[in-house]
């Protein structure tokens, strides 16, 4: 028992049993161990989709692109307030709609096609067809989730591969 009363020690053990969420040792120790790298981590995720947003911003044949820490963002002045760094999530719209969102989503290499965020590795997701697919296209157009819409997690990768990974997935 980890606690000294037990009513407290019967809620969490409910919480516990119908919730499942009880870490076994080696999820603790792995967990103990990513702890001493995230603030490395956190920071080349940065500053490689920094790097990024920067490339696609750049380019002609993207519609939309959302990263808080473009000056453009609509966020832009709320994130600079209330955060150290702007993150590695991106988010974009292609020319060309859904098809060609498709076709750049799978003619990456180092992106890895997935649903996560976050992690090491670079990840893109086109959520109309993975994450968002049963809400009602009205539903997630008024969200912001457009058949085109592509989600970077940005990884820590080396940045030239990164941008040189995106720039020949978008000539597709």
């Amino acid at each position: 028992m980890a606690v000294n009363r037990d009513d407290l020690f019967q809620t969490i053990k409910f919480h516990q049993n119908s919730v499942v969420g009880v870490p076994g040792p080696f999820d603790c120790f792995l967990t103990l161990r990513g702890a001493k790298t995230l603030a490395l981590r956190m920071r080349e995720h940065e500053r490689n989709a920094r790097a990024v947003a920067t490339f696609l911003a750049g380019r002609s044949d993207i519609e939309k692109l959302y990263y808080p820490g473009l000056p453009t963002h609509p966020g832009h002045d709320v994130a600079k307030r209330q955060m150290r760094g702007f993150g590695g999530m991106i988010s974009f719209i292609p020319t060309g709609g859904a098809p060609r969102a498709k076709a750049i989503a799978k003619a990456t290499k180092i992106f890895s096609l997935a649903e996560s965020l976050g992690g090491v590795e670079s990840l893109i997701c086109h959520p109309v067809s993975m994450t968002h697919g049963a809400i009602p296209q009205d539903v997630r157009e008024a969200r912001g989730v457009h058949d085109a819409l592509l989600r970077l997690s940005v990884g820590i990768e080396a940045e030239a591969d990164i941008i040189a990974d995106l720039e020949l997935a978008l000539k597709t």
